[in-house]
């Protein structure tokens, strides 16, 4: 039998998209995490900015929760749809409605993918800087929502450093326009900065303007592998000094394996513990030698154990395969995620105690790492053992990241660096933001959404 408020809300919009088939709502009602059984009320589809707000005032009127959903791609539950909500997809609002030569931005709706807002710029001999393996299917509102970082954190920043202005549908209904893509705008609180990183509790973001910029200068890419831990800040530190870096990733000998066993390319003969990837500037003659200087003395350090510079596009393409790999290759072993962060400079202390926590509390147990060592960022994938069951496994690492949290706060790090709190990490906020910070938080988000729709359970348990 049809329910009631889904005939009410088809009255209110003949032409809205609904779909309520058993695979649509498995498919929308979650996101990478898959660790919640998906339960939709049924998952709306609205084509326009008109047609969200009507959705977000009958859903105030009949009292109905909703999931704001962007790619899905994210990995804290996010986008998690297990009590009946209302599913909120901006999918069909993914067009590219304005590019401003002057002002150098691009205003889009926030269902486009990051990579169509990538080849947008490019046709204006501009680029959106902002970049991450999942390219093909995250969102730009998405993005917004969790402030996502990715592999040029070093050289651009993270999303909020690029949204000249935004549209957003408040959680009371109404239409809100933040910023309007000023430079300069000190006219009060900044609500535009509020909403990036909210998790569509305050909000949902229905427009975005982009800044752009100009393309990076000519680059090479170098892969390294290292003899040990403690070589990855002191490479780091160098090719900092040296080189104008665009990206310093790395990744560990055990998530190589895994993307090579992917399909992925060799590229450094022998086994290494640690690999590196890094991107710089190479525009003439003196800053490609300045890069091989740079790489003779880490070896000759006993930094490096090896190493290799690409030669071509493709070659550099196979080389950040190599990194950009990791988590797809990870997938089919659903992997249980942290991803977190301290400051540069706090990095070496914390991936030592790091290091010995995991291996002490994860002796039967693969865990996977690699991440950003240019801004700070890890990411810590833990595999199930076949033999493990899914409950028992899941508690187990949920006890250890209740011990990584409470060492993130020693080192005064976070518990999400990029990928949110959603479901999985609002149990340990209180490690990264003060029992008086998250009472603000809570009161703000009453402001912006007084009914409480809006992706209720997330970030917050209560509140």
């Amino acid at each position: 039998m049809p329910d009631p408020r889904l005939a009410e809300l088809s009255r209110w919009l003949p032409d809205l998209r609904l779909l309520t088939a058993p695979g649509d709502l498995e498919h929308y009602g979650r996101d990478w995490t898959r660790r919640w059984t998906p339960a939709p009320l049924a998952i709306a589809l609205p084509a326009n900015v008109d047609e969200v707000q009507t959705i977000v005032r009958w859903a105030n009127e009949r009292q109905v929760a909703i999931v704001p959903s962007g790619g899905r791609t994210g990995l804290s539950g996010g986008a998690v749809a297990a009590h009946g909500e209302l599913v909120l997809s901006l999918e069909r609002m993914s067009r590219v409605l304005d590019f401003d030569a002057v002002d150098r931005t691009l205003t889009v709706q926030a269902g486009i993918a990051l990579q169509t807002v990538h080849e947008a710029a490019h046709c204006h001999g501009l680029i959106y800087p902002v970049d991450f393996a999942a390219r093909g299917s995250c969102s730009i509102g998405g993005n917004i929502a969790t402030n996502a970082g990715g592999i040029r954190v070093i050289r651009y920043g993270n999303t909020r450093e690029w949204i000249a202005g935004m549209k957003v549908i408040a959680g009371n209904g109404e239409l809100i326009e933040l910023n309007r893509g000023l430079i300069k705008n000190s006219s009060g609180y900044d609500f535009r900065q509020l909403l990036i990183g909210s998790e569509g509790t305050l909000g949902i973001v229905v427009e975005a303007t982009l800044k752009l910029t100009d393309p990076p200068p000519i680059s090479q890419v170098m892969l390294l592998a290292l003899p040990n831990m403690d070589a990855l800040m002191q490479v780091f530190a160098l090719f900092r000094t040296r080189l104008a870096l665009q990206a310093f990733e790395f990744f560990t000998d055990q998530a190589l394996q895994h993307v090579l066993a992917h399909g992925a390319q060799r590229a450094i003969d022998g086994d290494h513990p640690y690999y590196v990837v890094t991107e710089f500037d190479a525009v003439d003659e003196r800053q490609q030698q300045m890069a091989l200087a740079a790489f003779e003395h880490a070896l000759e350090q006993g930094w490096v154990s090896d190493g290799v510079i690409a030669q071509s596009e493709a070659q550099a393409a196979t080389l950040w395969r190599l990194r950009e790999g990791i988590t797809e290759s990870l997938a089919p072993r659903r992997p249980y995620k942290n991803d977190v962060s301290v400051r540069i400079s706090a990095v070496p202390a914390f991936l030592h105690e790091m290091q010995a926590l995991l291996a002490r509390e994860y002796p039967q147990i693969e865990v996977v790492w690699f991440g950003h060592i240019g801004d700070g960022n890890l990411h810590i994938n833990v595999l199930r053992p076949e033999d493990l069951v899914e409950e028992a496994f899941i508690a187990q690492c949920e006890h250890v990241t209740r011990l990584l949290a409470a060492t993130l706060q020693r080192h005064g790090g976070s518990i999400s660096a990029e990928h949110g709190i959603g479901l999985v990490k609002r149990a340990y906020l209180e490690s990264t933001r003060s029992v008086a910070e998250i009472a603000l938080m809570q009161g703000v988000r009453k402001v912006f959404d007084p009914n409480g729709i809006l992706n209720p359970g997330k970030l917050f348990a209560t509140g």
